[in-house]
């Protein structure tokens, strides 16, 4: 951080807050908008905790890596000449004469799912004098509107549940801390949101068709360009939810339980299909690669990346095939979504890692403590509901089996934390409904 971010820096907050404005104006109920200023100020609050974190505890880091070491040379470039700036926007990793006076100096110039979180910090950059403050900010707003979408969409389905959805989304510290700052992870769970919302839009609501298409192909895009794996994690969630909700639309049960194998087996094979396109540009999440893609993964984390971070997990021997992936998914899905336990806490951070894992747990089990099974049961059956927790499980167990340290997977996981703690406020609803109904 520099000295023009003490000026900058503010301006871009003041200004953003006037855009809220205008944005919560049209697009908040009376029954929403007061969570809407608490939960963008948490965002700009978690964009400059996560830089003081990096300069002051980790002493550098990927947030400084994208702009400092990253996107601040292409705004240089600019500030020098327009087109070389352009140039370097553009690249993608190629050798240019022109050019490598900065790109020599960018370190992730040839990594080309960091380069793009380079590129949206060099356009931000460029618009703020070089700030990287005010950069962060905007990284922060634009994970916010994503989620606000997403919010608003999951509020007009469950109105009832608005408090809850608020803090699945906005609330949980992890999640407005990692999602805030100049990171991949910033701009993955803002587009994750753009993504959900598009998807209701056009597909249950069908409205602005147009608009909520391009707005789809764009997080798409952003999504697959920086961690394809949530792609694959979601999109195929999304579909299967589409088909769910088509057969509940059906209201003759019988032909209903005729049609549901027909459909469910179509939705199955788009959604294998989408993942298996999706893969095919990537060696490494291609369908056939994907158990030795997380055996790689996890080892270099635990035993070089990582390795000096004291926060290694391990959960069996991985050999890079299916059969040890599935062996190891219970440990995986609960590693993810439960742990670190208290107990294996030893830095600051772990402890905020462990504490909110505490919290998943202790909700998961008082919903099932204070409902009967069979409500519980009858409840996962909607389809808004499944779609939640089949994308949580997946990405829980891709993450949870690839991560093997717990300070990267605190990071992993924030896209997914919002859609498990919503599923279990709705199970919760549901089966309470149920239980009352029962009851009288």
């Amino acid at each position: 951080m520099k000295l023009v971010d003490l000026i900058i820096a503010p301006v871009t907050l003041v200004v953003l807050l006037l855009i809220g404005y205008i944005i919560r104006k049209v697009s908040t109920s009376d029954e929403t908008k007061k969570y809407f200023y608490p939960a963008l100020l948490l965002k700009m609050l978690g964009a400059i905790a996560v830089g003081l974190v990096y300069q002051f505890y980790y002493g550098g880091g990927d947030t400084f890596n994208y702009y400092t070491h990253g996107a601040s040379h292409i705004v240089n470039a600019f500030y020098d000449n327009f087109s070389t700036g352009f140039k370097l926007l553009t690249a993608n990793g190629e050798f240019d004469p022109e050019t490598f006076k900065y790109s020599s100096k960018i370190w992730m110039y040839r990594d080309p799912t960091s380069y793009m979180i380079v590129r949206i910090a060099a356009i931000f950059g460029f618009l703020t004098y070089n700030s990287y403050a005010a950069v962060a900010l905007l990284f922060a707003f634009f994970s916010f509107l994503g989620l606000w979408l997403m919010y608003q969409s999951f509020v007009k389905i469950y109105p009832e549940l608005k408090l809850q959805f608020a803090i699945a989304i906005f609330f949980i510290p992890t999640v407005f801390f990692w999602g805030s700052g100049i990171l991949k992870d910033t701009i993955t769970l803002g587009a994750s949101g753009f993504l959900v919302y598009s998807f209701i839009q056009i597909f249950f609501e069908r409205r602005s068709v147009v608009f909520n298409t391009l707005l789809l192909l764009l997080s798409i895009y952003l999504i697959t360009s920086i961690k394809l794996y949530i792609f694959l994690c979601l999109m195929p969630s999304l579909i299967l939810w589409f088909f769910f909700y088509r057969i509940g639309r059906i209201k003759s049960l019988a032909l209903r339980i005729m049609v549901a194998p027909f459909l469910l087996t179509i939705g199955a094979i788009a959604a294998y299909f989408v993942a298996l396109k999706a893969g095919e540009d990537n060696n490494r999440y291609a369908l056939d690669q994907l158990a030795e893609t997380a055996q790689v993964t996890a080892y270099d984390i635990r035993y070089w990346t990582g390795r000096d971070a004291g926060s290694g997990y391990a959960l069996g021997e991985l050999d890079g095939t299916y059969a040890s992936m599935i062996r190891l998914a219970p440990q995986a899905i609960n590693v993810s979504l439960f742990r670190p336990y208290i107990w294996e806490v030893n830095n600051p951070l772990m402890l905020l890692s462990a504490l909110e894992a505490l919290f998943l747990l202790g909700l998961t089990i008082w919903v099932f403590y204070k409902n009967r099974f069979v409500h519980i049961t009858q409840s996962i059956k909607s389809p808004i509901i499944l779609f939640c927790l089949i994308f949580a499980i997946i990405f829980a167990f891709g993450v949870g089996i690839s991560t093997y340290n717990f300070g990267t997977l605190s990071r992993y996981r924030i896209v997914m934390v919002p859609f498990y703690v919503m599923a279990i406020y709705m199970i919760n609803f549901h089966a309470s409904v149920k239980k009352y109904t029962a009851d009288n």
